[in-house]
């Protein structure tokens, strides 16, 4: 067992250990948001650190048929950011499409400690996750939470995480997307053991996601060691058959920009072709019939067009998988500039209550392009943004902001308006209008 850090060594020390900053203030919890925690363990190839499971149900579902899981990377920042992963209305509304959960894990990692010891899951992270769907299955009413099939998403530390994952329980995960971190998959001195492949992995949908700076067209620094890393697990994955692609995003390094808007939809169409029809029937497989490939460039991995699977003639590890037409031209458009083109508006917003000068109202994200704000209208003319003017420093401007690691900001926004112009005694009419994050607006 390593451990780097002298806080480590205090988790090491006791079973027992109060919740520390950051991770001591997380956002508090009511149906349909539940919560679990578990301390660190001093035993033998268990978790060494704290950890708490956010979970989000669809309210009224009454049987899940899967999990979304949305794991943060390594180190002290990019683990609180996890506190608001279960919050985020664009990954809620895809997993409320596929009458999924969404989860977001906290490790507790103290700042420098080392990241290995929860990013790989045979460090403990797996057995606490698996026992987390039993107790969170419970407190919430959805036993069958236990037994679902998973879609795991992982930024850095989270993509080995998700892609280990993936190698130890192929049965049991739908598709995983890796941003900016794979599993390694042969002998690095310095480096975790390497995982196996097995017949069943290589029938999991994976998409190894990372920035251009991270080793591709910037070759030094902090990052440079990402795109070697996972053009070794492309490579070997894909030559012997997997289902494995990789998306160059071409305006970013180590944080996670615009992909979300590729993420999302690939999962979906991943979802939507492996989920089965009653819980406890296998996984499907993916249709062959609708892959699409584009031939992968080691110097420019942007410069190429996909084409039908059966019309390639690229060598397997050299070919970019693709699970159908849609989601080729959307890969295409990611890896060229990230504006990723959607003609579908967002759903309209609900439940629109007035009182006094105070609007409240509910509202789903667009699957494709999530959700950047609203307009208020006031007796049938344009009243307010909301917000003014919306935020992003990693992206696409979003209604709830956006961290480093794809999660939202804290506070967290809420969907509330306060009409200061408003004469008192006198009766308005308004109307709430949803927009996306391509400008497209919904009904009011």
């Amino acid at each position: 067992m390593r451990c780097i850090s002298f806080l480590c060594l205090l988790f090491l020390a006791s079973p027992i250990v109060a919740q520390q900053p950051p991770y001591d203030k997380p956002l508090p919890v009511e149906a349909p948001y539940y919560r679990v925690r578990y301390e660190a363990s001093t035993q033998p190839a268990e978790l060494i650190y704290p950890v708490s499971y956010t979970l989000w149900i669809p309210p009224g579902l009454k049987t899940l048929r899967g999990l979304v899981v949305h794991q943060h990377g390594c180190g002290e920042g990019s683990c609180k950011s996890g506190m608001t992963g279960a919050f985020d209305l664009h990954w809620q509304a895809l997993a409320k499409k596929h009458d999924c959960a969404l989860m977001s894990p906290v490790y507790e990692q103290p700042e420098k400690a080392d990241c290995q010891m929860w990013c790989d899951p045979r460090n403990g992270s797996d057995a606490t996750f698996q026992k987390s769907l039993f107790d969170l299955g419970a407190q919430a009413g959805h036993p069958e939470l236990a037994s679902v099939p998973w879609a795991l998403w992982g930024h850095s530390g989270g993509g080995h995480w998700a892609g280990g994952m993936s190698l130890l329980h192929p049965d049991r995960v739908a598709a995983a997307w890796l941003r900016s971190g794979v599993p390694p998959l042969k002998e690095v001195e310095g480096k975790p053991r390497p995982y196996s492949i097995s017949e069943v992995a290589l029938h999991v949908p994976m998409m190894c996601n990372l920035g251009t700076q991270e080793g591709v067209t910037v070759r030094d620094g902090r990052f440079a060691g990402v795109w070697p890393g996972v053009k070794t697990f492309f490579e070997k994955m894909r030559g012997q058959g997997g289902l494995v692609g990789v998306a160059v995003d071409p305006l970013t390094s180590h944080e996670c920009g615009n992909q979300r808007y590729l993420a999302i939809p690939w999962i979906d169409a991943c979802l939507a072709a492996r989920l089965p029809e009653r819980n406890g029937e296998p996984l499907k497989d993916m249709p062959n019939e609708l892959a699409w490939v584009a031939a992968l460039n080691a110097d420019d991995p942007t410069n190429t067009s996909p084409v039908p699977a059966a019309k390639s003639v690229d060598a397997l590890g050299e070919s970019v998988w693709l699970p159908n037409e849609a989601i080729a031209k959307a890969w295409q458009r990611y890896v060229k500039d990230t504006a990723i083109i959607d003609i579908s508006p967002p759903p309209a917003p609900t439940k629109l209550r007035v009182t006094g000068n105070q609007l409240t109202w509910q509202a789903d994200a667009d699957v494709e392009s999530g959700l950047a704000g609203f307009v208020i209208e006031r007796d049938g003319k344009f009243l307010a943004n909301i917000p003014e003017k919306g935020k992003n420093s990693f992206g696409r401007p979003v209604f709830q902001n956006l961290q480093y690691s794809d999660t939202p900001s804290q506070p967290l926004v809420e969907m509330r308006f306060t009409d200061t112009t408003a004469e008192a005694g006198k009766k308005y009419d308004y109307e709430v209008i949803a927009v996306n994050t391509v400008g497209l607006k919904s009904q009011p």
